[in-house]
C-alpha cells in the first residue's frame, strides 16, 4: 500500500497479491478498500477499532483475551496500527468458515 498527497491509495501489485491470497477478484479488492478508507480515512485501523471488529466477528467468546494477541499477529510490521493489506488478511481468515474453524485457524499460528 503506498500514498499519494498523504492520502493511502492501492497499487496494482497490492491488488493482484490480495486477490490470489484471498481469492477475491480485483474489482471486490477495490471495493473493499474504498469501503476501509471510508471507514479509516488515514488507512489505518486502531486497536480501539479492532477490539469493535473482534467483538462482532466472535459474539458469544469474550474477545478482549485475545484481541491483543491477534492484533499484535497481524500488525506485521509492529507499527501500532493494521492497515488495508493487514486486514486483508485478517478479513479473510474471520469470514471462513463457523467461529470455531475461524478460532482454530487464528490459534494454529501460535
Amino acid at each position: 500500500m503506498g500514498s499519494k498527497n498523504g492520502k493511502p491509495v492501492l497499487r496494482e501489485e497490492d491488488v493482484a497479491a490480495l486477490s490470489k491470497s484471498s481469492g477475491l477478484e480485483e474489482a471486490q479488492v477495490k471495493e473493499s478498500f474504498d469501503a476501509f478508507i471510508a471507514e479509516h480515512p488515514n488507512g489505518k485501523l486502531k486497536p480501539k477499532d479492532f477490539r469493535e471488529m473482534m467483538a462482532k466477528a466472535v459474539p458469544k467468546k469474550d474477545a478482549n483475551k485475545m484481541e491483543k494477541h491477534v492484533f499484535r499477529m497481524y500488525d506485521s510490521d509492529q507499527d501500532g496500527f493494521i492497515d488495508f493489506t493487514e486486514f486483508m488478511l485478517v478479513f479473510h481468515i474471520m469470514n471462513d468458515g463457523s467461529v470455531e474453524e475461524v478460532l482454530s485457524k487464528i490459534f494454529c499460528v501460535f
